[in-house]
C-alpha cells in the first residue's frame, strides 16, 4: 500500500486557466494534463463557467464541500450535484458549463482514458468495510475523520493506493468520509 499524504500532492492550474487542481495521483507517473491515462485530483471551483475539456476521456465528479454546483451540457440536459448526490460519471470531452448553486465548492476528480483503463467510484461514510477489486489498482481518497485500512491509519486528505488483486479492510467513526475509485486497464 502506498500512502499520499496531503502535503505531497501537487497544485497546478486547470487546463482552461480557469482556476486551480490538487492532482492526487496519475498515471503514468509525471503525466500531464493531455497525455495521462487515468488522473485523481481534486479542484476548487470559485465562479460559474465552462468545465475543461478532454478528449477521450470518462470523467466521474463528486462533491466534497459547498452548497453544490449545477452542469449544464451543450446538448441540453442539466444535472444539480451536492455533497449527498452520487459521484456521477460523464464523457470529458462534453460541453458543460458548471453553475454554482450558492457559493464555492471544492470537488473531487477521477478521469480514465476511454478505452485504456475504466473506473468507477463510490462514497463511505463512517461504518466497517470490506472492499475488494479483482485487478488494476484500488485508490482510497479520506476525506473526513481518520479511517483505518488494513490496520494503517489515513487521516483526512490521504489516500492510499492497493495494487490488486486486493481486499481492503475500512473502518471510521461516525462523520467519517471516503471516496473509493476502482481503476482498471481494459486491454
Amino acid at each position: 500500500m502506498r500512502i499520499i499524504r496531503a502535503a505531497d500532492c501537487k497544485v497546478m492550474p486547470w487546463k482552461n486557466g480557469g482556476g486551480t487542481t490538487t492532482e492526487i495521483a496519475v498515471s503514468p507517473e509525471g503525466a500531464s494534463l493531455g497525455d495521462f491515462d487515468w488522473r485523481i485530483s481534486m479542484a476548487h471551483v470559485g465562479q460559474d463557467g465552462p468545465f475543461s475539456s478532454f478528449h477521450g476521456i470518462d470523467r466521474t465528479l463528486s462533491v466534497l464541500t459547498g452548497n453544490g454546483i449545477r452542469l449544464a451540457f451543450g446538448d441540453g440536459e442539466t444535472v444539480a450535484l451536492d455533497r449527498a448526490t452520487a459521484p456521477f460519471f460523464f464523457a470529458a470531452d462534453r460541453a458543460v458549463d458548471g453553475v454554482l448553486v450558492d457559493g464555492a465548492i471544492d470537488d473531487l476528480n477521477v478521469m480514465s482514458r476511454h478505452g485504456a483503463w475504466s473506473h468507477s467510484v463510490e462514497r463511505l461514510t463512517g461504518g466497517a468495510y470490506e472492499i475488494a477489486a479483482e485487478r488494476g489498482l484500488l485508490v482510497l481518497v479520506a476525506r473526513r475523520g481518520a479511517w483505518l485500512v488494513n490496520g494503517t491509519t489515513l487521516a483526512a486528505g490521504d489516500s492510499a493506493v492497493l495494487q490488486a488483486p486486493v481486499t481492503a479492510k475500512l473502518a471510521a467513526g461516525n462523520g467519517g468520509e471516503l471516496f473509493v475509485v476502482k481503476l482498471a486497464p481494459t486491454r
